[in-house]
């Protein structure tokens, strides 16, 4: 493991994956069949289903890993390989803006989900919120050979978004407090959000 990998992992990534499995968890509705788009190694799933067992969460990815936390299956990064209404929520954890088309993968959750969309990601507003995302990203995918265009959208571009593939945010968190301090002076701000999609 590279000393940055280490870095994240110890400072970074298991603190991220039981802040986000606590505030995801707490979003899904009963009994839900959920798909986690880009889950990578399935972690944060099954993080939140010991939180919520009375769910179901299976993953897609581009890049399969070795070993996996839940069930996943082969992607190609753009259509998503299951029938329309498959899932009651599909779930994007800090996965569109590695994409070249977020709106389109949206679109392909608003055909394969019957319920909800939930999307965690970022938002490049304020004061050098772009070099600080693209120093986030870069920290933490670079190790491990993720694609990183850096394809952060500010909030209006986001809720355009939303628009135009019929989605609604039902709610929206933008105090995750992922970071401890003083990181989160830097890293936390209002960079981040999580949102519940429903359909228009």
């Amino acid at each position: 493991m590279s000393l940055i990998a280490w870095l994240h992992r110890r400072f970074v990534f298991l603190r991220r994956i039981r802040v986000l499995a606590a505030l995801l968890a707490e979003m899904l509705p009963s009994d839900a069949k959920i798909l986690d788009v880009g889950c990578g190694d399935g972690l944060l799933a099954r993080r939140i289903a010991e939180r919520r067992p009375d769910v179901a969460i299976s993953g897609i990815d581009v890049m399969l890993r070795p070993e996996s936390h839940v069930v996943v299956a082969q992607f190609n990064g753009t259509t998503i390989p299951f029938e329309d209404d498959s899932f009651d929520v599909v779930m994007f954890i800090d996965v569109l803006h590695h994409t070249d088309d977020p709106e389109a993968l949206l679109r392909e959750a608003r055909r394969v989900a019957r319920r909800a969309v939930l999307l965690k990601d970022h938002t490049r507003d304020g004061v050098l919120a772009g070099p600080t995302l693209r120093f986030m990203d870069w920290f933490g995918n670079a190790p491990h050979g993720v694609v990183l265009p850096y394809n952060f959208w500010p909030e209006g571009r986001w809720r355009e978004a939303f628009e135009h593939v019929g989605l609604i945010p039902t709610a929206w968190n933008s105090r995750l407090h992922i970071y401890p301090a003083p990181g989160s002076w830097f890293f936390d701000r209002s960079l981040h959000f999580i949102a519940r999609l429903e359909f228009a």
